[in-house]
């Protein structure tokens, strides 16, 4: 059940939901992630392989399709209910990162795309018929100073020529159609930072041997990552999104909804652990008493929990602004850090509560663990947020 409040902001009122919204939506991500129990995922992850079962099951209930609008074959819900589809994929165990890019890079596309790109692509994607799971924005040198970017497209009689590399491209080898930022105009030659980069549309199929290149990266969770090599890649003048030289602006709305997709995914993940904990905290018993008597165990899982409840009221106040066209960013980041945070808490928690159990794989724990780790780093490091919010939110001199 749920129950609608409003929250005033600057002079501005919004309305979200409390407690458990999208009912009917939440059961039925359940009963789809019923199938996929933990043994899947530690096959998965044992493997290296990416679960295409998963994703092909997510993608036929629509769940995939969640943000493309009706007119082009999908449901045209809000960010909200994306984010309690992936929310509850992560509260059962299962793995939402495979997926999760076609919901936060369909912003860009959807707000700034041109009419044809949306004919092209949109339905293919609502069918499953095409992957949109892939966001080259991060390269070796530069990291989160995205507009320092080396990736240089450069006009050519029929459209442009790519050159460079990206890292951490996850999904790469699994996607059909790649988001690239570029600079269109070299970074000493505008009047902003920002300026001056480009965002293209690129099909990965017709590109690979022809100028691009996907190599795998071996890493400590099997988030399928890999590296992407442009050389003289010629692309067709269509494939840029939007007006040249705005596509740093354009990924911002990317970015915002990244940030609130990934915390709503990190907030599931902390209830799985929190509900692992708990129960082995309950059954296993030690000197005669349940260990989850203990306050050595009880305090840190109800520290974690507490940050959940604090984080789920920022997810969704972030969200609410987002939809209603008003400036979301420092609530995007706040969302996300607080989502981190208390996973990596919850995960610590749940670890320590498992004791040695916690690294027998038989118990899901410790490839969870891991998983968790990556909050605090990736897609936006922690330390980057609070650099943010001190700047931006509290009017503190820019540290970067």
């Amino acid at each position: 059940m749920s129950t609608a409040t409003s929250a005033s902001l600057n002079g501005d009122v919004i309305s979200m939901e409390i407690g458990e919204d999208y009912a009917d939506i939440r059961a039925s991500v359940r009963r789809v992630c019923a199938d996929f129990p933990d043994e899947y995922w530690s096959r998965k992850d044992e493997a290296e392989a990416y679960p295409t079962e998963f994703i092909n099951a997510l993608t036929g209930a629509g769940f995939l399709a969640a943000l493309i609008p009706e007119e082009y074959g999908g449901t045209g819900l809000p960010l909200r209910a994306a984010a309690v589809i992936m929310e509850e994929i992560c509260a059962a165990g299962c793995h939402a990162a495979a997926g999760h890019a076609q919901m936060y890079i369909m912003g860009t596309i959807l707000r700034h795309g041109s009419d044809e790109q949306k004919r092209r692509y949109l339905p293919g994607i609502a069918a499953g018929k095409l992957r949109l799971q892939a966001f080259g924005v991060t390269e070796p040198t530069t990291g989160s100073d995205t507009t320092q970017i080396k990736t240089r497209a450069t006009r050519s009689a029929d459209g442009y020529v790519l050159n460079g590399q990206k890292v951490w491209t996850s999904r790469a080898e699994h996607s059909d159609l790649m988001l690239v930022l570029a600079r269109t105009t070299p970074a000493n030659e505008v009047a902003k930072r920002i300026d001056g980069i480009s965002t293209f549309l690129i099909d990965i199929h017709a590109c690979l041997g022809k100028g691009l290149e996907i190599r795998p990266i071996k890493a400590m969770v099997n988030h399928h990552a890999t590296e992407v090599f442009f050389d003289n890649l010629h692309i067709p003048a269509n494939a840029l999104v939007g007006a040249e030289g705005k596509g740093f602006r354009y990924i911002l709305d990317g970015m915002n909804a990244e940030r609130m997709i990934t915390a709503a995914e990190a907030l599931g993940s902390t209830r799985w652990f929190l509900r692992a904990a708990t129960q082995y905290a309950n059954d296993r018993v030690v000197f005669g008493r349940p260990i989850g008597a203990n306050q050595g165990i009880q305090f840190p899982l109800a520290q974690a929990h507490i940050q959940s409840e604090a984080a789920d009221m920022m997810i969704r106040r972030a969200t609410a602004l987002f939809e209603s066209g008003k400036p979301c960013g420092a609530e995007a980041n706040m969302a996300r850090y607080l989502a981190a945070e208390g996973l990596w808490n919850a995960a610590e928690a749940c670890m320590q509560t498992h004791g040695g159990f916690g690294f027998a794989r038989e118990y899901h724990i410790e490839r969870k663990w891991r998983e968790a780790r990556l909050a605090r780093i990736a897609p936006i490091s922690t330390n980057l947020i609070l650099a943010n919010i001190a700047q931006h939110t509290l009017g503190l001199p820019r540290s970067y």
